[in-house]
C-alpha cells in the first residue's frame, strides 16, 4: 500500500494545472494530467480534441500515450495520473485498462464525471483493475480556471452574436 500525501499530491496537481492553462491559451476546455512513477513525470497532456481534430484527445489519454511510450509498455502498474477534471467514461476505461495505481483529481465534472458525477466506473465490480481515487487536490484552482475560460467563451459568443445583429 502507499502513503497518501497531500503536499506530494498537490506538487503533481499543480503541473497538471500549467498544463490546463496551455489547454486554455490554446482555446481548448483547461484540462491538464500528468502521469508520475517513482517521483517522475513521465508522461503529459492536455485536452487537444479541436487542435488535433481527435475526440479521444483529452489530457488523460494524452498523458497515458506518452508515458507508455517512455516506459515502453503500455501498462502503467505503479504509476499515478494527475488530471485538474473527474475523468470522463473514456478516460476511466484507458486508466484501467493502463492499470494506473492512483487517480487524483481536482474538480468534480457534474455532466459526464466518471467516478461520482454520473457513474462510478473505477468501482464497476466486473473490472479486473480498481485504482485507488483521490478527489479534490486543488480543486478551487481549477475550477476557478474552468469557470474563467467558460465566462471568456460566453462573452466571445455574445459579441459575435451582436456583431452579426443587424443594426
Amino acid at each position: 500500500m502507499f502513503e497518501l500525501n497531500l503536499e506530494e499530491d498537490q506538487r503533481w496537481m499543480r503541473e497538471a494545472l500549467l498544463l490546463a492553462q496551455q489547454a486554455a491559451d490554446q482555446g481548448e476546455v483547461p484540462v491538464g494530467a500528468v502521469v508520475v512513477l517513482n517521483g517522475q513525470i513521465i508522461g503529459r497532456g492536455f485536452n487537444s480534441p479541436i487542435s488535433k481534430l481527435d475526440p479521444s484527445a483529452h489530457a488523460e489519454v494524452l498523458a497515458l500515450r506518452e508515458a507508455a511510450l517512455t516506459l515502453g509498455n503500455y501498462r502503467l502498474v505503479e504509476a499515478d495520473l494527475y488530471v485538474t477534471l473527474e475523468p470522463c467514461m473514456m478516460c476511466a476505461g484507458a486508466l484501467v485498462h493502463a492499470r494506473i495505481r492512483r487517480v487524483i483529481y481536482a474538480a468534480t465534472e457534474p455532466k459526464s464525471g466518471a467516478h461520482v458525477s454520473q457513474l462510478p466506473a473505477f468501482d464497476l465490480p466486473h473490472l479486473n483493475h480498481h485504482p485507488q481515487v483521490r478527489a479534490g487536490v486543488l480543486a478551487e484552482e481549477s475550477s476557478a480556471l474552468l469557470s474563467a475560460f467558460f465566462k471568456q467563451r460566453r462573452a466571445q459568443k455574445r459579441a459575435a452574436k451582436q456583431a452579426q445583429a443587424p443594426e
